[in-house]
């Protein structure tokens, strides 16, 4: 699998029928995020722009699962293949027995 950046251009003016797509998009990275397709999602403090790495077998795939986000007949994006992506591990905290 191959790792691609997904930067997301959100609509300046955030009309009614955009705001009303944004519970199924949360769900559907909600699903993906879970399945570990989407490896992170992110969106920038102004709500202009959402940053997605993803994994898919090639750029086509990447511009397929991009597709299946209900915002993005809304939103432009820029999509580049990565190199890597490098993540800090989650750890659950320790337990102790005292």
């Amino acid at each position: 699998m191959k790792q691609y950046m997904a930067d997301i251009s959100l609509p300046g003016l955030f009309t009614q029928g955009f705001v009303s797509l944004i519970p199924s998009q949360r769900a559907t990275v909600n699903r993906l995020l879970q399945e570990g397709t989407i490896r992170c999602y992110s969106l920038s403090m102004d709500r202009s722009n959402l940053w997605v790495v993803l994994l898919a077998e090639s750029r086509d795939d990447a511009e397929e699962l991009l597709a299946t986000f209900p915002i993005m007949d809304h939103c432009t994006y820029v999509l580049k293949e990565l190199m890597f992506h490098d993540m800090a591990a989650h750890e659950l905290p320790r337990i102790s027995l005292n």
